[in-house]
């Protein structure tokens, strides 16, 4: 099992307007297995505003792959449902998708974009906030 995880890091960021009122942000804690070309772990999606889609909790698993080209030299993929519920009166709850993709350089910032449940949200900053790229394993 430890030669699977060899080289992976962990990522974390921001997909989003970052200061922009009322805009939604996903941010990502993520371990990145580049031997794999895998991605997994948490998105989780603030907006500021009212109901069932101001906080989303998201597991999510994915792709990643080298462009050999340009200044984004990495390709990213995300996927993952979460329950999502009806905002009273309504009574009830569903599994919705979340899909991202991300456009990023080595230092995982870029461009990018997302959608949930209604929203879609395209062409918006990638931003690290921390990628440790030293060995998990």
């Amino acid at each position: 099992m430890e030669d699977l995880l060899a080289g992976a890091y962990l990522a974390k960021g921001t997909i989003g307007n970052v200061g922009t009122p009322g805009a939604p942000i996903a941010s990502f804690s993520l371990v990145v297995v580049p031997s794999q070309n895998s991605v997994s772990g948490t998105v989780v999606v603030t907006q500021a505003i009212n109901g069932p889609d101001s906080h989303i909790v998201v597991q999510v698993t994915g792709k990643i792959y080298a462009t050999g080209f340009g200044q984004f030299t990495q390709v990213v993929s995300l996927q993952g449902k979460y329950v999502h519920t009806f905002p009273p009166p309504a009574i009830g709850a569903f599994l919705a998708d979340f899909d991202a993709h991300l456009a990023i350089d080595g230092a995982w910032n870029g461009t990018g974009g997302f959608s949930y449940y209604e929203h879609n949200i395209e062409n918006v900053p990638v931003k690290a906030v921390n990628v440790l790229q030293t060995e998990l394993a």
